[in-house]
């Protein structure tokens, strides 16, 4: 074939294919109405099977769950005041600790003799006192002697004079004396502390909660300085559990707040608790507020840092109406329900306001709606569709009447 001819018969078979496609637009669009709406409302005309659930009234609770971590409700390290050698440590980890229980003593000889020094020291400042009243008594004497002579003018202002300067000396020394008595007696008090401060003991305030010891940092023989931490002692009944809350919650809490704990230690326990505290700030860097829990831990099996997940119920409603959270639907950005007509041959979509939801439950406020709603089954209904509902399938009520959010 030549090369004209296969042009001629390209040129026929696009002619042919571009008039084939011309008569078929031409073709759809001169179709009756009644069969492109047939098309249409295919979905409308058809019984489209769903799944029910009845509307009930009951009681229904908004709840919040919150990460956070458990504190020693009260904390203190243990330190001496003064520096020596540890001679013993009579609490070790995990060991209750009572108000005024001896913990710990250090090494104190050095204290003893610094005791014995001061008590030396007094003894001769009472001494020196004791010297200065004698001096003064004789100087007062021989004061008076002298009065006596100058009356009879047998002396002159000048012994007499000399004899006045000598008393009034005698009374500063007496003074003197006696402050370094005072001195004396406070250095001896001052030793006698310092050797007390050997016996470290635990002096806890606050109730008689009992308090353990958490860690421990020095062993006997050890020789420390003053403050040198040795224990830490921690209050665990009640404990503290901390949470952090953002802008949207913080208005829903308040002091004394019931609380459920759980822990990954107790997976299938909960422990009741209250919201003691709420900060009244919040984090700049995280926008989020500190709030304190008060847990009882009579077992002290809560422990300090654990991990906690804590419920707050944060609205209650005792008598709401409830559907499933599978029942909404949204039309041109309208969220409502599929209502079963009284036949249940058919539906009504209509317009809800919405309560507390959560946890696949739905709390609605139009108060006059009864009866059933579609679960299953929305996509293929529209205002008004026929619809089936399976015979083997029984109307679900809500499973229960608390949600979580």
């Amino acid at each position: 074939m030549s090369l004209g001819h296969r042009k001629t018969w390209i040129i026929f078979f696009v002619a042919v294919f571009c008039s084939a496609i011309l008569g078929w637009l031409f073709f759809s669009r001169s179709a009756p109405p009644e069969q492109t709406n047939r098309s249409r409302n295919a979905k409308s005309d058809r019984t489209a099977p769903v799944e029910v659930a009845q509307v009930i009234r009951g009681e229904i609770e908004m709840h919040r769950t919150f990460s956070g971590t458990l504190e020693a409700r009260a904390e203190f390290v243990v330190a001496p005041k003064v520096s020596g050698r540890l001679e013993r440590i009579t609490v070790n980890i995990a060991d209750p600790v009572e108000p005024g229980q001896l913990i710990a003593e250090l090494d104190s000889e050095e204290y003893v003799q610094a005791v014995a020094q001061a008590r030396a020291d007094l003894e001769v400042a009472k001494a020196n006192l004791v010297e200065a009243q004698n001096a003064l008594e004789i100087a007062q004497r021989e004061l008076s002697r002298f009065k006596t002579l100058r009356q009879r003018g047998v002396a002159s202002e000048s012994q007499f004079d000399s004899v006045k300067a000598n008393e009034l000396a005698k009374q500063s020394g007496l003074e003197v004396a006696q402050a370094q008595v005072v001195r004396a007696e406070s250095a001896l008090e001052t030793a006698r502390i310092r050797l007390g401060y050997t016996r470290i003991l635990a002096g806890l305030n606050g109730d008689d909660s009992q308090k353990v010891v958490a860690e421990r940092y020095v062993d006997p023989g050890d020789t420390v300085s003053a403050n040198t931490p040795l224990l830490r002692i921690v209050e665990l009944d009640p404990i503290t559990g901390v949470i952090f809350v953002s802008e949207r919650d913080y208005a829903q809490l308040s002091p004394g707040q019931d609380v459920i704990l759980t822990t990954d230690a107790y997976p299938n326990e909960e422990f009741k608790g209250q919201i003691e505290r709420i900060a009244p700030i919040f984090k700049q860097e995280t926008r989020q507020a500190r709030v304190e829990l008060k847990v009882a831990n009579p077992d002290h099996r809560l422990k300090p840092g654990m991990f906690i997940r804590t419920t707050i119920v944060l609205a209650h409603v005792a008598d709401a109406l409830i559907i499933p959270e599978t029942a909404l639907t949204k039309r041109q950005d309208k969220v409502g329900i599929f209502l079963v007509s009284e036949d249940g041959q058919s539906v009504h979509w209509q317009e809800v306001e919405l309560g507390i939801q959560g946890d696949g439950q739905v709390q609605i406020l139009n108060e006059t709606i009864t009866g059933q709603v579609v679960t299953l089954g929305h996509q293929m209904l529209d205002d008004g569709s026929a619809i089936i509902i399976p015979a083997e399938q029984e109307p679900a009520d809500v499973k229960t009447n608390k949600v979580s959010h």
